[in-house]
């Protein structure tokens, strides 16, 4: 069974790997990761709740992510940087998000909070 959710000063569980479905799996809009098979309601909330922690998680290490490239993209040793008006624009974020995403990457790459 699943264990609930811990706060974030402990460390994290690994969450259950997030794999592809099969390429005519996704065609079938009733078809996500095999869960619509399963008939029994414990096994469903347990892989369920499961893949929510996974989601949760990879979407927590992509923020990461792009805040780091967004932190890169800008730095002014760059010749090449991009304003944050482009970062903005590229990641479809409004430009006062992007600064935020900038000064948080900036932080993970002085290493001021946990690198992913």
């Amino acid at each position: 069974m699943a264990e609930p959710e811990r706060p974030r000063t402990e460390q994290r569980m690994r969450p259950a790997p997030l794999l592809f479905e099969p390429a005519e799996a996704t065609g079938d809009p009733e078809h996500f990761f095999d869960l619509e098979s399963m008939e029994d309601p414990r096994e469903l909330l347990d892989r369920a709740t499961e893949l929510t922690h996974a989601f949760r998680a990879a979407t927590d290490r992509s923020i990461e992510f792009q805040a780091i490239a967004a932190a890169q993209l800008a730095d002014p040793r760059r010749f090449d940087r991009l304003t944050l008006a482009s970062i903005a624009e590229r990641a479809e974020w409004t430009e006062d998000y992007a600064r935020k995403m900038v000064e948080f990457g900036r932080e993970l790459l002085r290493g001021g909070i946990e690198k992913p």
